[in-house]
């Protein structure tokens, strides 16, 4: 069988290894690099705990499976009345294959740990399965391609900004980016077991498929790519394609659409619908445009971040004799897949997040050669992993400045918990806008502060926290989304809320008329680069209304700029999000009030 030819390839490279040194073989240094991929997740996900729009679907199903449960009798009422996705349904329909996999995997642990953390413990879920994946993925390209390879993959894996930060968040993509980084380590060599090859490319093919079948329809094009080229060198032939690929097909399928078309309640393939939408209809160009050029120019430079990589190792490992036959393997497929989605006018890094493992991988065995030719290309090697690292470190910086949505939300829920001047049992009624739920409100932030114990469903379809092992006191938060600019220009409807989370409060204050607002505090959010000099002064709140992480910068511009006669270069911070406090307010809301019973209640 041709696929045969895959282990002699990784002998070449072992061979070359071997005879060139020693290299970087030791286990202790590999084991503390290992680590540093889930440790590094785990700070990507503390330093912004918040989520974005895009992640909203999915850690908001997940939080309504954990909550609510999956009613087996009178289903469709129960789950049209709360369930989040019947109020906000999104362009298109979406999976519940992950959430359910993440609520099912997550209560017990958020049963310990108290539910108050739920939200951090299943994005850290999420991001540790994507770790253990780009383990697979270190461990199977060791064995191909020996520990000096290995080795230099986990320093330019570790360096780079984007998986590290988007591997826990709730984003299709990243449920489909450890199926697929699963299924790219199964097409690596193994040339200690040639046996294994077919069963690998089975595995392959298997998680290919459910990555695009139940989670993004675009991995099939990436499944295309790789199992085309394989087909052209020859190392597969179609008879061992078809039924692993029909096989796996038939599974996932059975898998997604039972899932989705219980929470749905309608017959639904989610992936076929949104391929539809996106594809046929042409419908993803209404979130913007970008030119054909786009991911090759822009997003994978950023991907990849050391500058090295696309310029000189990548290009390097294609053309040396002993390296180009892997290097093919890993860069070929991965390309032509980036070349081919291109076309579709609706562009974003996170579309092609499954070509970055391969493509570092074809980076790290040229710094594997180029490391064991002299101590001056080592140095430069490992200088230009610093750089990435200190480049992805002020991403991830300006990155967690981003979510003022969330700061806001989480600033009052702590702030009523520890409030004397709120009772026990008290209702506080909230209204969330359009910017403050793309930047962080969800169900779960809204209970931060909440009891250890599970939320208990009420009759009225409330959702009331027990106050047993909580700090707090058991005051109640009821977030309102209401988007509906119908709703938005009544007075009455303002007067239902004791607090709004907003990002323009003289349009709250307009549209209210005669009701009094105080702001509690503003948050402030990052407005580009600013750079200060002596004497001049910089973007300033009020710093008794300015609350969250743009409080802390303010405090270190200032920290900075004494140390250095004034001079300043950081993250410039604009006012995002306000909070207002109705003055004169009852516990109860009129009419419009009441609706905000089905968007959710909180007890912090």
């Amino acid at each position: 069988m041709a696929s045969q030819n895959l282990p002699s390839e990784g002998a070449v490279v072992r061979k070359n290894e071997k005879a060139s040194g020693p290299g970087l073989d030791s286990n202790g240094p590999d084991t503390i690099l290992s680590a540093s991929i889930p440790a590094l997740i785990l700070v990507h996900l503390i330093m912004a705990p918040y989520t974005k729009v895009e992640e909203s679907f999915n850690i908001q199903a997940t939080h309504d499976v954990l909550v609510y449960g999956t009613p087996s009798s009178n289903i469709h009422s129960r789950l049209s009345h709360t369930y989040d996705h019947f109020t906000f349904p999104g362009a298109v329909p979406r999976t519940f294959v992950g959430s359910v996999l993440l609520a099912g995997i997550s209560q017990p642990i958020i049963l310990i740990l108290g539910f108050q953390h739920a939200q951090l413990i299943i994005r850290a879920l999420l991001g540790l399965f994507n770790a253990f994946s780009l383990h697979i993925f270190t461990r199977n390209l060791r064995q191909a391609y020996g520990p000096a390879a290995a080795r230099w993959y986990l320093l330019l894996q570790a360096s780079q900004f984007h998986v590290l930060f988007y591997a826990s968040r709730t984003l299709p993509n990243m449920f489909a980016f450890g199926l697929t980084t699963l299924a790219s380590s199964y097409l690596l060599p193994n040339p200690k077991n040639i046996k294994s090859t077919p069963r690998r490319q089975r595995l392959a093919i298997t998680m290919f498929v459910f990555a695009a079948v139940i989670f993004r329809s675009e991995v099939a094009l990436l499944l295309a790519t790789n199992l085309l080229y394989l087909v052209l060198l020859p190392a597969i032939s179609i008879e061992q394609i078809i039924f692993p690929f029909a096989a796996s097909f038939a599974i996932a399928l059975a898998s997604s659409v039972p899932i989705d078309s219980y929470f749905w309640q309608k017959p639904v393939w989610p992936e076929l619908w949104g391929f539809y939408y996106n594809v046929v209809g042409g419908n993803s160009s209404n979130w913007g445009t970008s030119p054909w050029y786009y991911y090759f120019v822009s997003a994978l430079p950023r991907l990849l971040v050391n500058p090295l990589s696309c310029t000189v190792l990548i290009p390097y490992s294609l053309y040396h004799p002993a390296l180009a036959p892997a290097a093919k393997k890993l860069v070929i497929p991965s390309l032509l897949f980036v070349a081919i989605y291109s076309l579709q006018p609706h562009k974003e890094a996170r579309f092609i997040f499954y070509v970055v493992p391969s493509l570092t991988a074809a980076a790290a065995l040229a710094a594997a050669t180029l490391s064991r030719k002299s101590q001056v290309l080592t140095l430069i090697l490992f200088a230009s992993v610093l750089a990435s690292f200190a480049i992805s470190t002020g991403m991830l910086l300006i990155s967690s400045l981003n979510y003022p949505g969330g700061e806001a939300l989480s600033y009052l829920a702590t702030s009523l918990a520890e409030s004397p001047s709120t009772s026990s049992g008290e209702v506080v009624p909230i209204h969330a806008d359009v910017l403050s739920c793309m930047t962080g409100v969800t169900l779960f932030g809204s209970s931060s502060a909440a009891g250890s114990a599970f939320p208990k469903l009420e009759p009225d379809g409330g959702l009331i926290f027990h106050e047993k092992g909580s700090r707090g006191k058991g005051v109640v938060i009821k977030v309102d989304k209401t988007e509906d600019e119908g709703d938005l220009v009544h007075e009455e409807f303002w007067r239902g809320f004791r607090y709004v989370l907003t990002e323009d409060p003289d349009k709250v204050k307009e549209r209210s008329k005669g009701v009094e607002w105080e702001t509690v505090g503003v948050v402030r959010g990052f407005g580009g680069v600013e750079v200060l000099r002596p004497g001049q002064e910089g973007q300033r709140g009020n710093v008794r209304e300015v609350v969250g992480k743009g409080r802390v910068v303010e405090a270190v511009r200032d920290k900075v700029r004494g140390l250095t006669g004034g001079w300043w270069v950081g993250p410039g911070m604009v006012d995002r999000i306000w909070i207002l406090r109705r003055g004169g307010v009852g516990r109860r809301g009129g009419r419009y009030g009441r609706r905000v019973h089905r968007l959710g209640v909180y007890v912090v």
